[in-house]
């Protein structure tokens, strides 16, 4: 395609989706379900047709020089798809949220003041490697009575395609608008620009993918955008604390899938545990080929430990987001300490602290400024399908709007309604 025509093709997209979002903010939550459940059972039903596709996308993935994480992001294996298809079904048992309304309160004029959840309308959706991203914003837009683009990247181009043709055979099956829900079919990068300034028919702009992608999107968006850059997520292990419990979490936590965001990438340990912690976790790193990028303090004690792989960390350690199996690791005094460390050095995406004591854990939730914080629970959890919200469609590590795990109400918004009996202002 060349510019033009991109042009003249993402405006079109924008146009069938603003007509789209028109009707499916008015879809009775039963159509919107029955859309969701055909959804369902077309992934169950295509698992092998799906896989001949991915296959694909992951042979050109390889010869292209992928790096390995990347490539692991891309698999569509029969349990990833199975999980879509349970977000999809665990979406259509969940309550209907779009109509409600909230907080109506009598004023003394007489008038009833309250706000009606309602739909953002259309939102572009911009992500890299994962094709399960293709199920989860679709998903969610029509359960939210969005419409949506999607804009997924180049190396999963055969996998989108032929997800997104399910999608609006579930959406056309359940008597619902097949452009609710649309796929840039062209890999053209000018169509990100483009659908990143349509402010007249895009309401909102959610990239998911690197942070170079992300930076540049939040730098050219003529519409609002939600976001996070990336995930450099901690694991504080406290004093007091359970020594197996901390060991079991902190090893989950790192060495559990190590390409996404909500991978613990710094580990940090109170100074009273330490000598007692480090030995343990670090045997249990060691034997999964996890470097430890220490501090002198924790290094002198991982030095006891048969095979570690160990490297003084610099600097740069406590802010990278390794997505490999690198974990930076430093003592500290206490939980003010890790606080100061965590609110320095994270993404503020999640952090969790392992504790025995109840007032350590509650000052490390106040305290803590991320859009998810745990207590003795592995950071592996901030997902929306874990936190009950369906699937999501992102983390969100802005402040307004839509903050952590993105899923149906991040996906709406508010509006004033005001009910009378023919008031009329003084």
């Amino acid at each position: 395609m060349n510019a033009l025509n991109v042009a003249e093709y993402t405006h079109s997209l924008g146009l069938q989706a603003k007509t789209a979002s028109a009707l499916m903010a008015k879809a009775p939550a039963a159509i919107k379900n029955k859309a969701l459940k055909a959804l369902a059972r077309l992934l169950r039903e295509n698992v092998t047709a799906l896989q001949v596709d991915n296959a694909k996308d992951l042979e050109r993935a390889v010869a292209n020089g992928l790096a390995g994480p990347m490539v692991d992001r891309l698999k569509l294996t029969p349990k990833v798809l199975e999980t879509c298809a349970e977000g999809c079904e665990q979406l259509a048992a969940m309550p209907d949220i779009i109509g409600e309304i909230l907080g109506m309160k009598q004023q003394p004029s007489g008038i009833r003041v309250g706000q009606m959840r309602v739909p953002i309308g259309v939102f572009g959706m911009i992500y890299e490697s994962r094709p399960n991203v293709t199920i989860e914003a679709a998903s969610l837009s029509i359960k939210s009575g969005n419409a949506c683009i999607l804009r997924g990247g180049s190396e999963a181009i055969d996998s989108n395609k032929a997800l997104a043709k399910l999608v609006q055979q579930a959406l056309a099956e359940a008597g619902l608008p097949p452009d609710a829900v649309q796929l840039v079919q062209t890999t053209d990068r000018e169509a990100v620009g483009q659908l990143i300034a349509m402010p007249q028919f895009v309401d909102v702009i959610i990239p998911r993918g690197g942070k170079g992608l992300i930076e540049r999107i939040s730098r050219d968006a003529k519409v609002p955008v939600i976001k996070h850059l990336d995930g450099n997520c901690h694991t504080y292990v406290d004093d007091p604390c359970d020594i197996a419990m901390a060991v079991k979490v902190a090893d989950n936590a790192k060495t559990n899938k190590y390409s996404p965001c909500n991978a613990s990438e710094g580990l940090l340990v109170a100074r009273g545990v330490a000598a007692e912690f480090l030995p343990k976790i670090g045997a249990v790193y060691a034997a999964k080929g996890v470097e430890m990028r220490g501090c002198t303090e924790s290094l002198a004690i991982l030095q006891s430990v048969p095979g570690a792989h160990l490297v003084p960390a610099t600097e740069q350690d406590w802010s990278e987001e390794y997505l490999a199996p690198i974990i930076s690791v430093k003592i500290v005094a206490g939980v003010d300490e890790a606080i100061a460390h965590i609110n320095r050095y994270s993404s503020h995406h999640t952090d969790a602290i392992l504790t025995r004591d109840h007032m350590h854990a509650q000052q490390f939730l106040r305290e803590v400024d991320s859009a998810s914080v745990m207590v003795n629970a592995s950071t592996r959890f901030a997902d929306g399908f874990e936190y009950g919200l369906g699937a999501e469609i992102g983390i969100s590590t802005d402040k307004f709007h839509a903050r952590g795990p993105v899923g149906i109400e991040g996906l709406t918004s508010l509006k004033y309604v005001v009910l009378g009996e023919g008031e009329v202002r003084a």
